[in-house]
């Protein structure tokens, strides 16, 4: 997997998306996993934007992320709240653990920065041998991106401590037969008025069929597959969803 999320990156992700911002996932998947006693893990954690309403909530919640800058946020999101996850710097293609768990979750899209669709596939292998049986897998698709965001997007921030961090994104790449896109990303940071450092990243993503996910799923192992459409859980997802919401099981 490309997408490293470095210094400059992870920071405009954290102030981007902060802890307390929702898409509605965050509501959707506390609906969803309510009654859950055991141990939940949600890969790709980032900077704890999903994982920290969950604890809050009282789930036992740990997780991994590849990007030690954004488990370095996370950690100090949490510190601040008296929460103490058991959190790891791992990649979906390798991470282990010696328990199983109740539940896996992955919000926000974050299967698709995997542009691999047999390293997809065995990275949801790898999620259904760490469920424990009966144990329900959760995540979101954005399948309508792929032909969104074409034009050149420049977006700025301000920092905690007063400076600005722009991120310029351009579409560089679509594959339709690969169903990835590349992006050209470069992250900037400027204090007083002056370029202080850069980041410069190929963001890559794969773009899933609804019915592509579900044979995948089906052919991991997977059984009792409900696809919803923008969090209305059981309704079939339509044209002009924005996410996609997959949930099934390991059967016991």
């Amino acid at each position: 997997m490309n997408n490293t999320y470095g210094r400059l990156a992870s920071h405009v992700y954290n102030l981007d998306k902060y802890i307390g911002k929702s898409f509605g996932d965050i509501e959707y998947y506390r609906q969803r996993l309510e009654g859950y006693r055991g141990p939940i893990l949600e890969p790709a954690v980032g900077n704890g934007r999903a994982l920290i309403p969950l604890l809050e909530a009282g789930f036992d919640v740990c997780g991994f992320d590849a990007s030690q800058d954004m488990l370095d946020y996370c950690l100090a999101q949490c510190a601040g709240r008296d929460l103490a996850p058991a959190l790891s710097r791992q990649t979906f293609e390798t991470f282990t653990y010696a328990k199983r768990f109740d539940a896996i979750v992955v919000p926000t899209g974050s299967l698709q920065l995997i542009a691999d669709h047999a390293a997809a596939s065995a990275v949801l292998k790898r999620f259904y041998d760490h469920l424990a049986p009966g144990g329900r897998l959760i995540f979101d698709l954005y399948p309508g991106d792929m032909v969104a965001d074409l034009q050149p997007n420049i977006r700025s921030w301000q920092t905690e401590a007063g400076d600005v961090l722009t991120l310029t994104s351009q579409r560089v790449k679509t594959d339709i037969l690969g169903q990835t896109t590349v992006s050209h990303l470069r992250y900037d940071l400027w204090q007083e008025g002056r370029l202080a450092s850069s980041e410069l990243e190929f963001f890559t993503m794969r773009w899933w069929g609804v019915q592509e996910m579900a044979l995948t799923l089906q052919a991991a192992g997977f059984a009792d597959i409900v696809v919803s459409g923008d969090y209305a859980f059981g309704r079939v997802p339509r044209d002009g969803d924005h996410v996609v919401t997959f949930e099934c099981r390991r059967p016991v």
